[in-house]
């Protein structure tokens, strides 16, 4: 795998000329998170098949376009659709985007994804505030030849997710009445779900939360220095002794249900950087 340092530039370009001018905040929706897309003022969008280089969305429930405009007075980069290993990617296609926000200005990103908790004091429609990670995806958006032309190759995850911006939202979640958990968050490749022995194995190795998604973006994000937050919408219960067949209609719903909260904690705060 390699970088180029052309297409970035033409991406970022390109998106420039059709006015996504020095956003201040990046966003990245997880699967069945869209709705924020309402609260964006002056919208003005990007398809992913008309950016240069930018790769495709390929997951049906993924509509696959940059929105750039205004949330509570700060201009924003919204990514509604995201990309996936399991769609076939690489981890630089999958990470592509957060470079090219970064390119394009935005100094926070907020993260945000769908996930199976682990924890069984958890519950579906919980949020979970990521305050570390596991990667058991099987790679890294940081090998590949040319990294460091583009920033350190061996960047420190010792504090991967802004300690500022999460003692935030665990304050505003307290004012706003929403409840916060607080977890860890492993990323696997999918996009099969887990087995009854895999959930076990992941609790074991301290996992909150399961996901596909999310840690190659915050392993960029850390690589280009940019602060970032990551929250997961809890769609169902991981328990192994007493596990039921997914429906991915239903978490696609409990999504949809549990995101007004999300959105509240990324607006409110939006409203405090």
């Amino acid at each position: 795998m390699r970088l180029s340092e052309q297409e970035l530039q033409e991406s970022t370009e390109y998106l420039k000329e059709k006015g996504f001018d020095n956003p201040e905040i990046g966003i990245v929706l997880g699967t069945g998170l869209g709705q924020l897309v309402d609260a964006i003022e002056d919208p003005i969008i990007a398809h992913y098949n008309h950016i240069p280089f930018f790769p495709l969305a390929t997951v049906e429930f993924h509509s696959g376009k940059l929105i750039y405009g205004t949330i509570e007075g700060k201009k924003a980069v919204v990514m509604e659709g995201r990309f996936h290993l399991y769609e076939g990617y690489d981890f630089v296609d999958v990470t592509y985007p957060i470079r090219i926000m970064h390119r394009l200005g935005i100094k926070k990103l907020f993260v945000s994804n769908a996930a199976g908790a682990i924890n069984l004091d958890f519950k579906k429609g919980d949020i979970m505030l990521i305050e570390d990670h596991i990667n058991l995806q099987g790679g890294s958006p940081l090998a590949f030849s040319n990294v460091d032309e583009f920033g350190d190759r061996f960047v420190d995850m010792s504090e991967p997710y802004d300690p500022i911006m999460r003692n935030k939202l665990k304050a505003i979640a307290k004012r706003e009445n929403i409840r916060l958990q607080k977890g860890v968050y492993a990323a696997v490749v999918g996009p099969q779900l887990e087995t009854k022995a895999e959930y076990r194995m992941l609790k074991i190795l301290g996992a909150d939360a399961v996901g596909m998604s999310t840690v190659p973006e915050v392993i960029v994000a850390n690589h280009l220095r940019l602060p970032m937050v990551a929250v997961s919408v809890l769609t169902d219960e991981c328990d192994p002794d007493n596990l039921e067949p997914v429906d991915i209609q239903e978490i696609i719903k409990i999504a949809n249900d549990t995101e007004p909260k999300m959105i509240k904690l990324f607006t409110e705060l939006i409203k405090e950087l």
